[in-house]
């Protein structure tokens, strides 16, 4: 890559190894081809990396680049007006079952431009970005025919070629049954999602293939026969379940060997428990939770007895969760559900990027990728402390020098 070897020095480092501070006084980082040649107390620095060019970090925190693995920023339109009405007592459901809610923004997605698609989202992007992600996941599900799913996934890869940010992408065909398929699930699944889902992987499109296994969606017989789709392409899977009852999806999830499943109010432990086994992350989406007035939390500390990662991740998306900020994020996870600020970066950095498959993000050590998010902060506990601050200093990012 012939780009400059860099030092990092002077700083105080959160390594997020093993999902663990694993602070650092007076760190140094020597950075070399866009990766980390080594990490450590500066005392300690192997000599050859002294020639590097240094870079002052000013005593500030650097933790990894966050990632936000759960998002369905590329869309048309907002559904500002079933806030109201949520607000008035409608709830999630009673929208959804009434024509509002997914199909709702299935409309306006259908209706708009690849060229809108991408321009409505890079604002979104860019926010996420100034708060030092360096990955973000994106959703299809909004168009529900063959043409406008493809267009959102095209839009998500067009992001990526217009910012410096990984982008990776999930096929949700099997988000909502659109108007003309009422009643007809299993005829959608044979007629579009599928379709559309080998359209997307023969294109070069697909990253990974989601479900929403709901009462108000997809039944887990359905979310197994586009599961089998995805293994015989060769894409990894993972799911929303268990957000608004159990079908038992993250146990359906599991075995598939599922990066991630998401959600997961409503999981019991024999779903924890398969998710443990399979090595299953769970991936925390408190803003929906916040946004729908939900009660039930999902079971952390069930999560935390089998150990299950936990990742955390805005959702962001025009009904359920409008919530731009993985910091803001960061902060309700540990407010509503109680992680602790440990769990909350690990579950913005290291397991979030293990609920993507990105085997080079989300921690400080040697062989990751050298993206960093250098903070104004003197401990990493700030990071979810503040509401509606951003003590971002730059986020530094080499693996796209």
């Amino acid at each position: 890559m012939n780009e400059p070897k860099i030092l990092l020095i002077n700083g105080t480092a959160a390594t997020m190894v093993a999902g663990r501070y694993g602070l650092i006084e007076d760190a140094a980082i020597a950075c070399e081809d866009g990766r980390i040649a080594w990490a450590g107390p500066r005392a300690e620095m192997p000599k050859a990396y002294a020639a590097f060019t240094p870079s002052d970090l000013g005593g500030r925190l650097v933790t990894p680049a966050l990632v936000d693995c759960h998002t369905h920023l590329v869309h048309g339109g907002n559904r500002a007006g079933e806030f109201e009405l949520r607000l008035k007592g409608a709830s999630y459901e009673e929208v959804a079952r009434a024509g509002g809610g997914i199909v709702s923004t299935v409309k306006a997605t259908r209706s708009a431009s690849l060229d809108d698609l991408v321009a409505s989202a890079l604002p979104r992007v860019d926010a996420l970005v100034a708060e030092g992600v360096a990955a973000i996941e994106i959703k299809s599900g909004y168009g529900l025919d063959i043409e406008t799913e493809l267009n959102m996934l095209r839009a998500a890869r067009r992001i990526a070629t217009l910012r410096p940010v990984i982008i990776r992408t999930s096929f949700l065909g099997a988000h909502a049954i659109p108007p003309e398929y009422k009643g007809r699930a299993d005829a959608y699944v044979d007629d579009i999602c599928i379709p559309a889902l080998k359209a997307a992987h023969a294109q070069g499109l697909v990253d990974a293939v989601d479900g929403f296994c709901e009462g108000i969606a997809f039944s887990p017989p359905q979310i197994a026969r586009v599961f089998d789709v995805a293994k015989a392409l060769g894409l990894p899977v993972k799911l929303h379940a268990e957000q608004l009852s159990n079908l038992h999806g993250a146990k359906l999830a599991a075995s598939y060997g599922a990066l991630s499943a998401e959600h997961l109010e409503y999981v019991d432990e024999e779903g924890v428990a398969a998710m443990a086994k399979a090595g299953t992350v769970a991936v925390i989406l408190p803003g929906a939770y916040y946004t729908l007035r939900e009660t039930q939390a999902p079971p952390i500390a069930l999560f935390r007895e089998h150990g299950v990662a936990m990742a955390v991740s805005t959702d962001l998306n025009p009904g359920s969760s409008p919530l731009n900020s993985l910091l803001l994020a960061m902060n309700m996870a540990c407010t509503l559900f109680r992680l602790t600020p440990e769990e909350a970066l690990a579950g913005a950095t290291c397991n979030a990027a293990r609920a993507l498959g990105l085997a080079t993000h989300g921690s400080l050590a040697p062989g990751m990728a050298a993206d960093f998010a250098i903070w104004n902060v003197s401990h990493p506990a700030e990071l979810s402390y503040r509401i509606g601050f951003n003590p971002l200093h730059q986020r530094l990012i080499r693996s796209f020098a």
